[in-house]
């Protein structure tokens, strides 16, 4: 599968929520969308799925047009909202057979509806009520009836929010597993979950892509822009040069990390992680960017 988004413009009454964007998906990706609250993530995955219209630009699948297509690249969908409604009264297993029904899936039914509890392991909930699921086991229940129509393109938003270490390193080995044949979207605030499964990353901030491309390109751009330097319990630090990323209590005062343009000689440089290059990423001045996202 190969989408392509054009010129893309969003507005709510006179806020821009998404301004030319460009970018590009090909299969087998796996993307991270990151970006403030605001930014626009929410707002580009809800017109991908064709919840929400847009006011220009373009949006091809394979070269066909979604608008024209919509019904067509829904089969070939999967989605995982934030804010997902289930059933609380019906147990795990009716409640994805129902959702099977609804996605029209009749032939071997029961066999896919087995299969994809199988996928997001938890056949031992099978008979429970989702009134009863922790907050982990119902992400899970999201996931299976996003896998159940097998998508070409998983898109799923905040999966791992308030989810426990444990619960999170699962969710990210059910996204890898799914990733080989399929491109899969992944919003998130979390960049733990980025760094460890994700082979590409778009950065959104009000409403641009200020990065799309490789992890490891990003973090390239943040050499020689991160420093640590200690100092003393009774000094501090200038806030208004720097951009804090984190304030470590040690014996003898505090150990500074952050992100600058320019690491004064007093600090030692250090070699960026993915949460640095985001923030320096974000300090730099905004721009709309077009680059291919793709293996």
């Amino acid at each position: 599968m190969r989408i392509e988004i054009n010129n893309l413009n969003k507005s709510y009454k006179n806020v821009k929520a998404l301004e030319d964007i460009n970018l590009e998906f090909e299969t087998p990706s796996i993307v991270g969308l990151i970006g403030p609250n605001g930014a626009g993530k929410t707002t580009l995955m809800r017109i991908l799925v064709g919840q929400l219209l847009f006011e220009c630009g373009s949006i091809t699948v394979d070269k066909k047009d979604i608008l024209k297509d919509i019904n067509n690249f829904k089969k070939k969908l999967g989605y995982l909202p934030q804010d997902y409604e289930l059933y609380n009264e019906l147990n795990v297993e009716e409640f994805i057979d129902y959702m099977a029904c609804l996605k029209g899936i009749h032939t071997n039914r029961k066999s896919i509806v087995n299969e994809c509890i199988e996928k997001t392991n938890i056949t031992n909930k099978r008979k429970a009520k989702i009134k009863s699921l922790s907050g982990g086991q119902k992400q899970r229940v999201g996931i299976a009836q996003a896998l159940l129509n097998d998508p070409e393109i998983l898109i799923v938003d905040e999966p791992t929010a308030g989810l426990d270490p444990e619960e999170r390193i699962k969710f990210r080995n059910i996204f890898s597993q799914q990733a080989n044949k399929k491109i899969v979207i992944l919003s998130t605030h979390i960049i733990d979950d980025v760094e460890s499964i994700c082979n590409k990353i778009i950065v959104l901030n009000k409403g641009k892509v200020i990065y799309a491309g490789n992890p490891t390109k990003l973090i390239k751009e943040a050499v020689n822009h991160v420093g640590i330097i200690e100092i003393p319990f009774e000094d501090k630090i200038d806030e208004s040069k720097f951009k804090i990323i984190s304030a470590k209590l040690t014996e003898n005062g505090y150990q500074y990390r952050v992100v600058a343009e320019n690491i004064p000689d007093n600090f030692e440089k250090v070699s960026p992680s993915l949460e640095d290059a985001y923030i320096y990423s974000m300090q730099k001045k905004d721009k709309s960017v077009k680059i291919k996202v793709k293996s």
